[in-house]
């Protein structure tokens, strides 16, 4: 069996579709599994064993070109297509590709273009990610099966891997820096943010953040940073001016390095944006910062997490740009705040580990 798994298009949702991979890998044994994934996600599953090859969804950028991808797949002949996008254009291809099973659920008007339609939910209604993709491969999964012989591999426990790569790639940025810094426990900051200028923390309150953990806390702290967000990386070091504070803004960008430095550090504190996710998989604590995106569309029920959202009449209003100007969720969150919470949630991971 030959089965093709696109993929979200969003880094954090790559990795909160990781369950519902698990599951599928777990029940189809000996199935080759391709994943098919826009370019800057391809990096995200590296390292895991629940696929066999990637395919990138890129370079299609006229009727040609597209035409000679669809004979890509068409060679491909898969029996199966599972859809974690709602989007019609995954839909559309994978019917053009002829694989005779389709799987996802019912939005955008792409049903008739599915053979195993899942009932959509409401879109106003906010309800978590990563319990849609495991309501897909569920429906693959416990089809005709009794509640005693649903999959164990079904749980909300995401994962993730470090290559030998990424590791190599980590060595060499801790190699060059001062004794000082590495022999102190590790913070890491993410302030990134794909989904528009709304999710931004002002990168005064990071700078200020990051000078309090350095200082109060005597921990190092790290800004991770993709190419979009390097001016702002070495604005927040700039801004914090304490020896502690560094950033990859320098580096060779790689998503593994990101994963690297955060599987290393002792917390992480980020906006609401992929890397987010990569603190869950390895078990470091996290204090996510939330503005105008409510929690529940991402919510992962982890445990070793804490949420920090403003409660104001304007929001969550899930708009990309402050349609008031104001920006009062992400503005009027203060550093002061934030550093409580790392307090606090250090406190709490000391306690439990006494």
């Amino acid at each position: 069996m030959k089965i093709a798994v696109f993929l979200p298009n969003w880094i954090g949702d790559a990795v909160m579709a990781t369950p519902a991979l698990r599951a599928i890998r777990h029940q189809f044994t000996d199935a080759e599994i391709v994943t098919l994934q826009k370019p800057y996600v391809a990096d995200v599953l590296d390292g895991l064993n629940f696929v066999d090859r990637k395919i990138s969804l890129s370079g299609q950028q006229n009727l040609v070109s597209r035409f000679q991808f669809v004979k890509q797949l068409r060679r491909e002949r898969f029996d199966l297509a599972v859809l974690f996008p709602n989007s019609f254009r995954s839909a559309w291809l994978s019917f053009l590709a002829g694989i005779p099973r389709r799987v996802g659920i019912n939005r955008d008007g792409r049903g008739w273009l599915l053979t195993d339609a899942l009932p959509a939910k409401d879109k106003l209604e906010p309800h978590p990610a990563i319990d849609e993709y495991l309501r897909i491969a569920a429906y693959l999964i416990e089809k005709g099966k009794t509640e005693s012989e649903v999959s164990p591999a079904l749980s909300r426990s995401t994962e993730l891997a470090v290559t030998d790569a990424d590791q190599k790639r980590w060595s060499s940025f801790l190699e060059r820096q001062s004794v000082e810094f590495k022999n102190r426990s590790l913070i890491c900051l993410n302030p990134g943010g794909a989904f528009g200028a709304a999710k931004h923390w002002p990168t005064e309150h990071f700078a200020e953040l990051a000078h309090r953990i350095a200082s109060e806390l005597q921990r190092s702290v790290l800004v991770v940073c993709g190419p979009a967000e390097k001016a702002e990386a070495l604005q927040i070091v700039k801004q914090a001016d304490h020896p502690l504070v560094k950033s990859l803004a320098a580096e060779p960008l790689h998503l593994g390095l990101t994963k690297a430095a955060i599987q290393q550090a002792e917390l992480l504190v980020t906006t609401d944006s992929g890397p987010r996710h990569f603190a869950a998989p390895f078990q470091v604590p996290v204090v996510t910062l939330f503005g105008p995106t409510h929690i529940l569309w991402s919510e992962t029920f982890y445990e070793r997490g804490q949420h920090l959202q403003l409660d104001l009449d304007c929001g969550p209003c899930q708009q990309r740009v402050c349609p008031l100007g104001h920006h009062r969720c992400m503005k009027d969150l203060k550093a002061n705040q934030v550093f409580q919470a790392v307090v606090s949630l250090l406190k709490q991971q000391r306690e439990q580990a006494a």
